[in-house]
């Protein structure tokens, strides 16, 4: 009995063994795994879009991915399945003693103040959110910002060169998730670049009022595409593709936002690419290097925070040299007051 209580004593711990390192679901539902070397503790807080929005949610998971490689962090993450959730993910964190707690965009905005306030000894970090306007101001919250209207312009001017190609009128149309300023920032560029490109283009702009619902965006880019538009940009997250199904479904390009979204189809014309997972991961890094400051860091093309994704081959080579030298324009600053507002 005893050398048979022993063997299966051994053989738990010989399972759990190996199961240590990857990403393991416990019974809250939230994934959380461990790494080795730093011994710091990270925690990350999506959105309600969850980490399958193959964009927003997903960079910065992918960044906190890259800390426990490199870094040797131990990781969390609770996925919020409403707004209401935010603060408890965020203050359990907190209360659990983590050494970051991270929030994913805008609409954890008020939640990450709140948090921070209540748990001044603990360090905060938010994607999308400007430190220096929220309420409190909280000492221990890092805002990790982007240059969104230079990416923006970018994908902008080169729908305004593709639009100029094709017979009809000019038209083009962006699909915002919510008035946010990081979503209005891609769209005032994305409008601006489409200007330059083709000085009489028309620019359609709506708003889904929502980050996950496929069909509401779809709904928004049907509308604008039976108005003629010919190029619909997605700046919505997981509700976004829903606009870009609505390209493929009426044959006009697409163009994705975050992430890459090339790999959805022929229809993705470019993607306005934001490095949010570069962003999260320097973020820990500051943490591990003992060097971590509240305020703003800010991501531009410069900083090879923002860039521009896969361009299809259908576009000729002169309309890229020409992006590209746009790209260049910006950084070296020939280009500027790219607007950030979406009238």
């Amino acid at each position: 009995m005893k050398r048979s209580l022993a063997l299966l004593a051994f053989v738990v711990l010989l399972v759990a063994g190996c199961g240590g390192g990857g990403g393991n679901k416990n019974s809250s539902g939230t994934t959380s795994s461990s790494g080795s070397g730093s011994g710091k503790k990270i925690g990350l807080v999506t959105d309600i879009g969850g980490l399958n929005d193959r964009g927003f949610n997903h960079l910065s998971f992918v960044g906190l991915q890259r800390a426990q490689r490199e870094l040797g962090i131990d990781q969390r993450v609770f996925e919020a399945k409403s707004t209401q959730d935010y603060v408890p993910n965020l203050s359990t964190f907190a209360r659990q003693k983590y050494d970051l707690t991270i929030g994913v965009g805008f609409t954890e905005a008020t939640a990450i103040d709140t948090a921070a306030n209540s748990f001044p000894d603990s360090k905060f970090a938010i994607v999308d959110v400007d430190q220096t306007e929220e309420p409190h101001k909280p000492a221990n919250l890092l805002g990790l910002l982007f240059r969104e209207q230079e990416t923006g312009y970018l994908v902008g001017y080169l729908a305004g060169l593709e639009e100029k190609r094709r017979p009809g009128p000019d038209v083009i149309g962006s699909v915002g998730g919510q008035k946010q300023p990081p979503v209005d920032r891609f769209i005032a560029g994305y409008q601006a670049g489409a200007k330059a490109a083709d000085p009489g283009i028309k620019t359609l702009n709506g708003y889904s009022e929502d980050f996950s619902d496929q069909a509401k965006c779809k709904q928004v880019a049907l509308n604008q595409i039976e108005q003629g538009a010919g190029v619909i940009f997605q700046v919505a997250g997981g509700c976004g593709l829903g606009a870009l199904d609505a390209a493929k479904q009426k044959g006009v390009w697409g163009i994705g936002v975050d992430a890459d979204q090339s790999f959805l189809g022929p229809h993705i014309l470019t993607s306005a690419v934001k490095r949010v997972d570069t962003a999260v991961f320097l973020a820990i890094k500051s943490v591990v290097d003992r060097d971590f400051k509240a305020g703003n860091r800010i991501f531009g093309l410069k900083e090879n925070g923002v860039g521009i994704g896969k361009i299809s081959a259908k576009v000729p080579t002169s309309e890229v040299a020409k992006v590209n030298q746009v790209r260049a324009d910006i950084i070296s600053g020939k280009i500027k007051n790219i607007p950030t507002e979406v009238p």
